[in-house]
């Protein structure tokens, strides 16, 4: 996956706020940067931003200082890729103004922007603290919805703790904090997955959820069973039945869901029970931990159906499987 870093930390404190101004004036949709009237000096501005790219759309995790940022009419007039942005706040708070009284975010709200209209954000907010977030730029005519619907959702906060909300804030805290777990083939996947999660919550917040296409309906759909499974992995009573009348479809159709995984519901199910009960084996600071408490945790009701299963995924026994972790565990420290 591409990647670029840009840190302020390593330039010379004189250079750090002129070298973010530049940066900033480059972007496909510029903006000007405007520091707090209120800072001493520029020696304690701070700003960490890594970029990704996924196709047309660009991924890009941040740290920042308090400073405000303004998209006015001469840039709009200078450049308009006509792209829309939406930024997932996870540490801090920050002001946001356009075409309205000015709003207020903070953890885990969803900010979104559109590169046509004039904003402007202040980081930090009025405590100008720290914000961490994680952004999307992605064009507007990837969205399938209508121009007139896009202009209802943009502008206005939306949730990242609840529903599709919550599927798209995990999806980008989790590209954001395991980049290298990507490759270059992955990006038409992941891709395609953030533009449905971008339109499902657009589309949820106009309460029109089937104004999406039905293959992007159904993708969506697929995500929020898997987020629920895995959100319920502890429960023994965690069946395809329960999991479709859960979502309020026929078992039948979320075996057809799961067809592109090459597994079935209940074959998928045990795999992520055997990965997170063998984690935690492998975790030194839970070797204290039975393991007929670990496979229960995990979703197995029996011990012994646990044990063979994890025997034919691993090869080896579960006790087994904790001795050789932790020794190698042991090992690594040692060794370094």
């Amino acid at each position: 996956m591409i990647e670029t870093v840009f840190r302020t930390d390593d330039l010379p404190e004189a250079d750090r706020v002129d070298a973010w101004r530049e940066r900033l004036s480059q972007i496909h949709a510029p903006v000007d940067l405007a520091c707090r009237p209120d800072s001493d000096s520029d020696s304690d501005f701070s700003v960490y931003q890594r970029v990704m790219r996924l196709g047309t759309v660009l991924v890009w995790p941040s740290v920042t200082g308090a400073h405000a940022i303004r998209r006015t009419p001469e840039l709009i007039r200078g450049s308009d890729p006509e792209m829309l942005n939406l930024s997932l706040i996870t540490k801090g708070t920050l002001g946001f103004r356009m075409n309205g009284p000015d709003a207020l975010y903070g953890p885990w709200d969803f900010r979104t922007n559109d590169s046509s209209r004039p904003f402007e954000v202040l980081m930090g907010g009025p405590r100008r603290d720290v914000v961490h977030a994680v952004s999307v730029d992605f064009p507007r005519a990837r969205l399938p919805l209508s121009s007139d619907e896009i202009d209802r959702v943009i502008g206005h906060r939306l949730s990242g703790r609840e529903g599709v909300g919550a599927l798209l804030a995990a999806f980008l805290t989790t590209l954001a904090d395991n980049p290298r777990a990507y490759t270059a083939a992955d990006e038409p996947r992941l891709e395609t997955v953030l533009l449905d999660l971008l339109a499902a919550l657009f589309a949820n917040a106009l309460d029109g959820m089937d104004s999406l296409p039905a293959e992007s309906r159904r993708r969506t759909l697929a995500l929020r069973i898997q987020a629920f499974i895995r959100d319920h992995l502890h429960d023994p009573d965690l069946t395809p039945a329960g999991i479709a009348a859960a979502h309020h479809i026929s078992t039948s159709y979320l075996h057809r869901l799961f067809q592109d995984r090459e597994t079935t519901v209940s074959g998928w199910i045990r795999h992520l029970r055997l990965e997170h009960a063998r984690e935690q084996l492998a975790d030194p600071a839970r070797s204290h931990v039975p393991v007929h408490l670990v496979a229960a945790r995990a979703g197995f009701e029996h011990h012994p159906v646990f044990t063979r299963a994890f025997r034919a995924a691993y090869g080896m026994s579960p006790r087994e499987y904790r001795r050789r972790a932790l020794l190698q565990g042991d090992q690594r420290r040692y060794i370094h």
